[in-house]
């Protein structure tokens, strides 16, 4: 079915199911608000949860660097300082550092993905990069504001939003993923 707005397709579409690895994940690092920091191997399970192409990567960086950085994101309200510190850690991209903020406070947050985007862009929410790659804060920011809107009308967290996006791209998406025009 063809949906003629973004709150149409959520209202008909929202999707309830976490996967149970997910879910177990978020509660798993549920603290991390409270105590404002995580560590090294939350960084990586976080990262993983992701993408494990970059893992190589992730593990490059030290526990001390973890540390410091996730406290210095957890203290900041300051969206565009949190996306730049998640992403001065070795491997970190704009949807990798999306990903963690979503598992530590999927109220307020979810991933910016290439389905996510790419349907978006389809539907005319966003204007530019219909491929939904090479992600700037300033593409976070908007998808960002577009999410958090739609879950405020919903009355929903954030996360749902994002994933109802994500689950109806894949079920609707033609072609290759990273090859389709949107």
């Amino acid at each position: 079915m063809r949906y003629r707005s973004l709150p149409e397709l959520l209202k008909r579409e929202l999707s309830t199911d976490e996967t149970e690895a997910t879910a177990a994940l978020v509660r798993e690092l549920r603290h991390i608000k409270r105590v404002k920091q995580f560590s090294r191997s939350e960084f990586i399970k976080m990262c993983r949860w992701k993408s494990s192409r970059a893992i190589h990567q992730y593990r490059r960086n030290t526990s001390a660097a973890v540390r410091r950085t996730s406290r210095e994101v957890l203290r900041t309200r300051n969206e565009r300082q949190r996306l730049e510190l998640l992403t001065s850690l070795k491997g970190v991209s704009i949807p990798t550092a999306s990903a963690i903020l979503t598992l530590i406070d999927p109220e307020r947050y979810g991933v910016i993905d290439i389905r996510a985007w790419q349907l978006l862009f389809r539907m005319g929410g966003v204007k530019k990069k219909p491929y939904g790659v090479g992600f700037v804060f300033a593409d976070w920011d908007r998808y960002l504001s577009i999410l958090r809107e739609e879950a405020r009308a919903l009355r929903v967290p954030v996360r749902r939003v994002e994933l109802t996006l994500f689950e109806y791209h894949r079920k609707t998406q033609k072609g290759r993923l990273y090859n389709q025009r949107a």
